[in-house]
């Protein structure tokens, strides 16, 4: 049996009639370029997380520089977040010209542990940015308690998180705004890059519209300088297909979790998920942790199952950040997560017999 880690194929056959369709409406009416498919988008994803305004990007990496640069981020400003995440939640503070402030994360959850947050701020902090992380969402109500009595902006890395909430409330609906990612793989993938902010802040919408496009507030009126960050209008018609169906695909990631934690409790030294009773998990991935990771990849790869590293070196100890002057033990619970982190296929297409069989490996490896 093969079994990949995502199965992208099988998502489109299920779906295959009305993506065909929608992408040839696009070509038919050649708006190529935002155009009515991602306007319609726009709405339908706003309305999904009760959110009054939806900006579509090009990316979630250009969501996240959008959002920090529209709130005000600028050159020598410090924003906190965590070390435990992909590059791209702390290259759109770089790209500004800010510094990224580490935090170390929760142990459980592998979101930021708000305690550290509160020490780290100093007059410079200008924002604090969460990450929900594989589909978790971080403590927003002692995150945003923080950020109010501080002063600072609070911007939600949502880019693993469509459709997840906390104490009842969507995610987007805690900061000044919330991003996210359309990336193939994630829980709403686009066919290409794509990416969106969520905001309630009419002022902060107009003029992140205004940034992703020249600056434009129409053709060759440049109010500011701004960025292309327009979404095309090929992923705004398959998103909207694709998010017609987004809410049975996460109730059925949710039932592959705990099918997961049925047969994988207790065997050998695997430390599996801990979902909050906060949150609305969305399970973007499933993440166990085990002393004996690279093993346990290599018994799966030689039978056919597929596995990930979501992520195996924390950023404070990547080269690219090395500037910052953190050392290896600064963040003890980001590089053990990073050393014994490891993704099991999770998406919504995959069968009970692909689940078991999986589960019968991972068992079969820790009897060996």
């Amino acid at each position: 049996m093969n079994i990949p880690l995502v199965d992208l194929q099988a998502q489109y056959r299920s779906i295959k009639p009305e993506i065909d369709a929608a992408i040839q409406n696009v070509i038919d009416t050649s708006q190529f370029i935002l155009g009515k498919s991602v306007h319609d988008f726009e709405e339908a994803f706003a309305k999904a997380h009760n959110a009054k305004h939806c900006v579509a990007v090009g990316s979630g990496t250009d969501a996240l520089h959008v959002a920090l640069w529209a709130a005000g981020v600028a050159a020598g400003d410090e924003v906190i977040t965590a070390p435990f995440t992909f590059i791209a939640t702390v290259e759109a503070i770089s790209l500004l010209g800010a510094k990224p402030v580490f935090v170390d994360i929760d142990s459980r959850t592998f979101t930021m542990d708000p305690a550290k947050v509160e020490r780290a701020i100093t007059s410079r902090t200008r924002a604090i940015l969460p990450v929900h992380l594989y589909g978790q969402p971080a403590e927003m109500d002692k995150l945003t308690d923080i950020a109010r009595r501080h002063g600072v902006i609070l911007v939600e890395d949502a880019a693993q998180a469509h459709l997840a909430k906390y104490q009842g409330k969507s995610v987007s609906g805690f900061g000044k705004a919330a991003c996210f990612s359309f990336y193939p793989g994630k829980n709403l993938g686009a066919y290409g890059e794509a990416g969106a902010v969520l905001t309630n802040d009419d002022a902060l919408a107009v003029k992140m519209r205004k940034l992703r496009d020249h600056g434009q507030v129409e053709k060759y009126n440049h109010e500011i300088w701004g960025h292309n960050y327009r979404m095309d209008g090929f992923q705004g018609a398959v998103l909207g297909v694709k998010l017609r169906y987004l809410g049975q695909w996460t109730e059925r990631r949710r039932q592959i979790a705990k099918l997961y934690r049925e047969h994988l409790t207790g065997v050998g030294d695997l430390v599996l998920p801990f979902e909050s009773p906060e949150v609305y998990h969305v399970y973007h991935l499933f993440v166990l942790r085990t002393k004996r990771r690279s093993a346990l990849q290599q018994y799966l790869t030689e039978r056919g199952i597929a596995t990930g590293l979501h992520y195996p070196i924390a950023l404070h100890m990547q080269p690219a950040y090395v500037h910052l002057g953190y050392k290896k033990g600064d963040f003890p619970v980001s590089e053990k997560t990073a050393d014994e982190c490891m993704s099991l296929p999770i998406y919504a297409e995959l069968t009970e017999e692909q689940i078991g069989y999986i589960a019968d490996q991972v068992k079969a490896f820790f009897r060996a």
